[in-house]
């Protein structure tokens, strides 16, 4: 089974001969919390200078700056994570945002290269499961089709599209594409700047409805 979670003091009454015991038993007492508290910092310390960054042991949540890269062992579309000096390793976590079961609900931040999303699997199939969480990932490569204007991954302000609305490389764009100044829920959003307010058909769940665009050349 494998499962993403998140992961009194007594009355004093000291009285007679047992008041001559209390002063050794604090000095002990002191003695043992602050070897614990050294050693707690000094494991503090060799662990946050490690570079490498991987889902909590234990919860297996992940957390942004977290690695991962395709799963070797899983289907074509499968991913797990890896420590980030790992030669499997080919994406760190941006940011991890709720799940969603609608395709179009979480919207990543732009540079997202790839969307991951993380599910919690019961008994011994890795298939299906319970959508957790979702993990917004940039390629440890040079390859960024999510950035502004590349052509790739979510869209995003900055991005260009054809007269259809589709995404496209600016680099490619033409005088009948368009430039993408914002993403809004209403016409009356848009930035002054846009010229061509396209609105979009509804999909539940989508977190905008209407691109403010103005022409790409």
């Amino acid at each position: 089974m494998a499962s993403n979670h998140t992961t009194q003091r007594p009355r004093e009454r000291v009285a007679g001969c047992l008041q001559a015991l209390l002063f050794p038993l604090i000095i002990i007492g002191i003695i043992g919390a602050w070897n614990y508290y050294q050693d707690d910092k000094d494991n503090s310390s060799s662990s946050s200078s490690s570079s490498s960054s991987s889902p909590d042991e234990k919860s297996g949540e992940w957390k942004a700056g977290d690695c991962g890269g395709p799963d070797p062992d899983g289907s074509a579309d499968a991913y797990k994570a890896f420590d980030c000096d790992d030669s499997g390793a080919t994406f760190k976590a941006l940011k991890i945002m709720d799940a969603s079961i609608l395709p179009d609900a979480v919207q990543c931040p732009a540079g997202t290269d790839l969307i991951v999303q993380v599910s919690i699997t019961f008994g011994s199939s890795g298939s299906g499961g319970i959508p957790s969480s979702t993990v917004c990932g940039r390629n440890l490569s040079g390859d960024h089709p999510g950035d502004a204007g590349a052509g790739g991954g979510q869209l995003v302000k900055g991005d260009c599209i054809d007269n259809t609305a589709k995404e496209i490389a600016c680099a490619q764009a033409g005088a009948a594409d368009y430039k993408v100044l914002d993403l809004v829920k209403t016409e009356a959003e848009c930035p002054s700047a846009t010229t061509d307010p396209l609105k979009l058909t509804l999909a539940l769940g989508r977190p905008y409805d209407v691109i403010c665009a103005t022409k790409a050349a």
